[in-house]
């Protein structure tokens, strides 16, 4: 498996904010979005061995598969071996992509990038949010347990601002949604 890197941190967005997490960064994406703040690129093969051991290293049992998008590369043998090593698995995925055949993930994060979604179960749709405000009847579809809106950051600070205000004026006009803020670019985290 191309990985771009393996690290421990706290979660900084979505659902599982703050949790203690061990990230497994996929490298490489089907889409090529303008405002994707990820350099996944890069990459070292990995076998699923390797990647146990490399994360046998960490104390947490929380696990996020990430990327790039992890669902071109993803097994679900590898899945059955976070499993067997007593991890919650959580993935994140834009969902342009169906999970492999017997992959049970437990928490599928899927933040949709203007294509269709291959998903038949999202646990957490976490849009990132433009300004100008953009068309949000496009979610109406999907079926989440969570709903998370999460400002775009464009690396303005002018428009950042605007583009918070907007998201916290939309989740307050549309209460299942759940304002998710990038906390661990805040932390000067990974």
């Amino acid at each position: 498996m191309r990985i771009n890197e393996i690290f421990y941190s706290l979660q900084g967005e979505g659902y599982f904010t703050g949790t203690p997490a061990i990230f497994i960064r996929f490298s490489g994406c089907n889409l090529d979005c303008v405002f994707c703040d990820t350099a996944h690129k890069t990459f070292v093969d990995m076998s699923e061995d390797d990647i146990m051991e490399a994360i046998s290293a960490y104390p947490a049992t929380h696990v996020v598969l990430t990327g790039g998008e992890p669902t071109l590369q993803l097994t679900s043998s590898l899945v059955g071996k976070l499993h067997a090593a007593g991890k919650f698995v959580q993935i994140e995925t834009n969902g342009t992509q169906p999970l492999p055949a017997l992959c049970d993930i437990d928490w599928i994060t899927c933040s949709p990038k203007y294509r269709p979604v291959m998903l038949s179960h999202i646990d957490e749709l976490k849009v990132v949010y433009q300004t100008p405000a953009q068309d949000m009847s496009q979610y109406d579809k999907y079926d989440a347990a969570v709903y998370s809106l999460q400002p775009c950051d464009v690396n303005d600070e002018k428009k950042n601002v605007e583009t918070l205000k907007n998201a916290i004026v939309y989740c307050l006009a549309h209460p299942k949604w759940r304002l998710s803020l990038q906390t661990h670019k805040m932390l000067n985290i990974r």
